[in-house]
């Protein structure tokens, strides 16, 4: 279990890879709704590790970020 613990943080000094549960809790949405988000464009594609799906933190940083952005220009 160790070694499955340390190998899911290795990218953790510049910028950790969420599982689409993580994303959820960062974006207060649903699995659901999340992959619809990704399937329509919305959010992006996942970085493939095999068979696992992954997220970088600064892509869900960026999402927000670009939706702050267009809820002040719509102000």
């Amino acid at each position: 279990a160790d070694m499955a613990k340390s190998t899911d943080t290795a990218f953790d000094h510049d910028d950790p890879l969420l599982r689409d549960v993580e994303a959820c809790e960062i974006l207060g949405i649903s699995k659901p709704t999340f992959w619809r988000w990704v399937r329509a464009g919305t959010l992006p594609k996942p970085l493939k590790l095999g068979s696992l799906s992954r997220w970088p933190l600064s892509e869900m940083t960026k999402f927000i970020e670009r939706a702050a952005s267009q809820r002040e220009t719509a102000a």
